[in-house]
């Protein structure tokens, strides 16, 4: 009994109360006499609950046996919920007032970086809070939603009918569809104006950014061209699908996240370049940047040409017609099926059908299968291009993506090189498998036949300058940013090809005639390159 009564024996409690520190005694009457003072009294009744936490933000409870503390190491009192939140804001918006009306000139300018400083660190905690609120709301959702399911799949079975036992589960191979469902913690960058001036055109380094970056970059552009405000995205949504389409890239050499965000990138600046705004609308403009974002997802690093070949799972499951491709769709919507990451769940069930639609054909045209058909069809229209005409804009739609997609030689070199290097190693990996299993091998992909050179030429001259030919006829101002440099790259590679076959052809003892005519072919800067190699 001793023990016990000592225990609640009046004690010294300090409180942080609205930032400063009071002693209280009495224990038993901390509640009542917080209620009574100004700031609260004037916004809560006597039912309103009152928190107190220690300086680690842990709860305690207020009762007589909490421990004794110190004026150093505080507790502060709250209210439960926002409502503690906004009557201190209202309390230090009047303060701050009051503060500065009665200062002299001098003094208020002294003070307001004070109250800047206060005011900032107040409304980055009432942010944060209302992340954490948030939350709240996806987990109802996600109740509502599997409450439906259930109740659909009850009904179904009352009528007689058993669901389908074969129905697969697209993450039962490759990386799991796993999303994050907290609040996404990659650092909030704040990017600087040259980085947004830069982020619009093609020349945009790709290298210099983390992953971490590229997402924030990712967020931005959906904020910028409106995208956020037009679907009434939960920014926290955008988020946490960015991070879960991030987590469903697998690391390959090439087909990679950086890849996704080279994509992306491109599609936004061909958006500006074009003034895509003006001609398009913003839900066009949401369904290429989505498309763009999710158009490789889960890639294995494997070809359609290995995958039909191997007669893989997703070979078989998509009956050899663009495997890789339907499977990307696959993903793409399994993750936004997901309450958590769902960033057009506030969009009309009917327009969502048609967003789907439109997101799952600009995916599928990636397929190189279908380079020529998707061509041939935009040249038809690209002389008489109506954009009213639905067929029309899907058409260049189709086409945009295709040329943001294989962009990479639109790049400086020092930013496009390194990309032949990843997809080279990633063939390589390929022709390795192909010939361990006896399958066909593709010439350009064999580490024993192909160059750099040889890779690029024939890729730029016959793919990437007619097809961004074809779209210069309608927009005529990419020629300088866009084709002009896909034109430099095929001289480029052409260049180096020259002087591989010379030296494939001198061996390495080449007379002095030959390397005189190699260098007035290729120019002093190659010959001198072309000597290096011949005296190493």
């Amino acid at each position: 009994m001793g023990s016990s009564s000592s225990s609640y024996a009046p004690k010294t409690i300090y409180l942080d109360v609205d930032g400063k520190v009071q002693k209280y005694v009495n224990c038993k009457k901390l509640r009542a006499d917080v209620l009574t003072l100004p700031f609260f009294s004037s916004s809560c009744d006597r039912n309103t609950a009152v928190m107190m936490v220690n300086p680690e933000g842990a709860l305690v409870s207020i009762d007589p046996t909490m421990p004794t503390n110190s004026p150093k190491l505080c507790r502060q009192l709250m209210l439960a919920g926002f409502l503690y939140f906004f009557v201190r804001l209202h309390h230090l918006k009047f303060s701050i007032k009051f503060s500065y009306c009665h200062l002299p000139f001098p003094h208020r300018a002294f003070r307001i970086n004070e109250l800047k400083t206060e005011v900032t660190n107040r409304i980055a905690m009432l942010e944060k809070r209302v992340e954490l609120e948030g939350l709240k709301v996806v987990e109802i959702e996600k109740c509502k939603n599997e409450l439906k399911k259930l109740r659909d799949e009850m009904t179904s079975r009352g009528g007689g009918r058993v669901n389908c036992p074969c129905k697969y589960n697209f993450s039962d191979d490759g990386k799991k569809v796993t999303p994050r469902r907290d609040v996404p913690s990659y650092p909030k960058y704040t990017l600087s104006q040259e980085t947004i001036e830069a982020l619009k055109k093609p020349t945009f380094d790709v290298w210099h950014w983390e992953h971490n970056e590229m997402l924030s970059c990712l967020e931005y552009m959906y904020h910028d061209l409106g995208l956020v405000k037009e679907f009434n995205m939960n920014p926290i949504t955008l988020k946490r699908w960015l991070l879960a389409v991030q987590e469903n890239y697998r690391n390959n050499p090439f087909h990679n996240f950086r890849h996704c965000f080279c994509v992306s990138q491109m599609m936004y600046g061909m958006i500006h370049l074009c003034n895509l705004q003006e001609k398009l609308t913003l839900t066009d403009m949401g369904i290429l940047m989505t498309a763009a974002v999710c158009h490789d997802l889960d890639h294995p690093g494997y070809n359609n040409t290995y995958q039909i070949n191997a007669r893989t799972e997703l070979a078989v499951r998509y009956n050899d017609i663009s495997p890789l491709e339907n499977h990307h769709c696959a993903v793409a919507f399994q993750i936004l099926s997901l309450p958590e990451c769902n960033i057009f769940a506030n969009v009309d069930p009917e327009a969502f059908k048609q967003i789907r639609k439109a997101i799952i054909a600009l995916i599928l045209a990636t397929d190189m299968a279908r380079h020529g058909e998707i061509l041939e069809s935009f040249k038809q229209k690209v002389d008489n291009f109506d954009f009213t005409n639905e067929e029309h804009v899907t058409c260049l739609k189709m086409v945009l993506i295709k040329c943001c997609d294989i962009s990479n030689e639109v790049r400086p070199t020092e930013v496009a090189e390194p990309w032949v290097d990843c997809l080279l190693e990633e063939y390589f990996m390929q022709s390795d498998r192909e010939k361990s299993e006896g399958l066909p091998v593709a010439p350009f992909m064999d580490r024993d036949k192909v160059t750099k050179p040889t890779a690029q030429i024939g890729f730029i001259k016959f793919v990437l300058i007619p097809m961004f030919e074809t779209v210069m006829k309608l927009f005529p101002q990419i020629e300088e940013l866009m084709v002009q440099p896909l034109r430099d790259s095929r001289d480029h590679y052409e260049e180096l090809k020259q002087i591989d076959d010379a030296m494939t052809e001198t061996g390495n003892n080449t007379s002095s005639a030959c390397t005189c005519q190699l260098g007035k072919l290729v120019g002093i800067s190659k010959y001198e390159i072309f000597l290096s190699q011949e005296e190493k």
